[in-house]
């Protein structure tokens, strides 16, 4: 029997108005009336009218579910994800998380779409999202993160060893006073490069002399390396962990007049394209970007192929590119 939304809206205590717009993103309603509805929705099995057109539009296509389109990174993961569907005859369909916006809810609506699979990057899904997709026979695979449920999928870079080896060649090259940018502090990337860099240091007796949150941004990064530079920090070497963080980094040394690459080593982490530029010659750790893309895709295939396989876990090696920085 098909559920109709005057169904959700009794058993949600809602009108029919307020179900109208808890599926539509921006409307005007109250976020917890909204979670409250769309959660009545999903336990009773409800699809929205417009879910169900863009549904039988969505056949076909796989979701992209990421909220850091502002990082050159996941732009480059989008359009080598977006080249490889094409050419499998899917389409790749974007749902950008807005600053502050929660990917639970733009999980919601993916689910509502009816595409055959969803990747998610560049943010965290709850376990109670990633239990409805199961229950829907979505299948999901996360890019470049990870999550701690044993049904989880994913494919990411191994970021605990690449840092560790990030601490080594700052180690090897006899610089001592090391000053550390990390990132979002709830997400696997930064606990992973965080532990496998800390875990490296704590080997040779060390640790940073400084240590400050830039957030996975410029601005951020930038902010947080005046800071240290103001409060007179001495270092000698400065892990970012990620590439933005660290060119956000070189301009904010420079602009202090410190010599990036000779009193100061700096190294970041992803080989985003500006990396090579002229300008920076950034020495960063290279994310083997292709193969996970490749890896994403065959993982997403075996997973709409045999619906309930156990996770899987992907974590693929990359290695330190020199350039000019460190």
């Amino acid at each position: 029997m098909k559920i109709t939304a005057r169904q959700v809206a009794e058993a949600a205590g809602a009108s029919l108005s307020a179900v109208s717009r808890a599926f539509v993103p921006g409307s005007p309603l109250a976020e917890d009336r909204r979670q409250h509805i769309l959660n009545v929705a999903r336990d009773l099995g409800y699809v929205s009218p417009a879910g169900r057109s863009i549904g039988r539009l969505a056949k076909g296509s796989i979701s992209l579910v990421a909220g850091d389109l502002s990082n050159p990174f996941y732009v480059n993961v989008m359009e080598l994800l977006s080249h490889a569907l094409n050419a499998r005859g899917q389409r790749l369909v974007l749902h950008a998380i807005p600053p502050g916006g929660s990917v639970d809810l733009v999980m919601r609506h993916v689910l509502s779409y009816g595409a055959d699979a969803a990747i998610v990057t560049s943010a965290r899904m709850s376990s109670e999202i990633a239990r409805a997709c199961r229950r829907q026979g979505m299948p999901v695979v996360l890019f470049n993160r990870v999550q701690p449920d044993a049904q989880m999928a994913a494919v990411t870079c191994d970021n605990y060893h690449g840092s560790a080896r990030i601490a080594a060649r700052f180690l090897a090259s006899g610089r001592r006073r090391i000053a550390h940018v990390t990132g979002l502090r709830d997400t696997s990337t930064h606990l992973e490069r965080n532990r496998g860099f800390l875990d490296r240091l704590l080997d040779a007796d060390l640790h940073p002399v400084a240590s400050a949150c830039g957030d996975f941004t410029y601005a951020g990064a930038q902010d947080a390396v005046r800071v240290l530079l103001d409060q007179g920090v001495p270092f000698d070497a400065m892990f970012c962990e990620n590439d933005i963080m660290a060119l956000a980094a070189a301009d904010a040394l420079r602009a202090a007049g410190r010599h990036v690459g000779e009193d100061v080593a700096l190294i970041g982490f992803d080989d985003i394209p500006m990396a090579a530029w002229d300008s920076y010659r950034l020495t960063t750790f290279h994310q083997p970007v292709q193969t996970m893309v490749v890896e994403t895709l065959d993982l997403l295939d075996r997973l709409v192929a045999n619906p309930g396989t156990a996770g899987d876990i992907r974590v693929l090696p990359g290695h330190i590119v020199e350039r000019a920085t460190g």
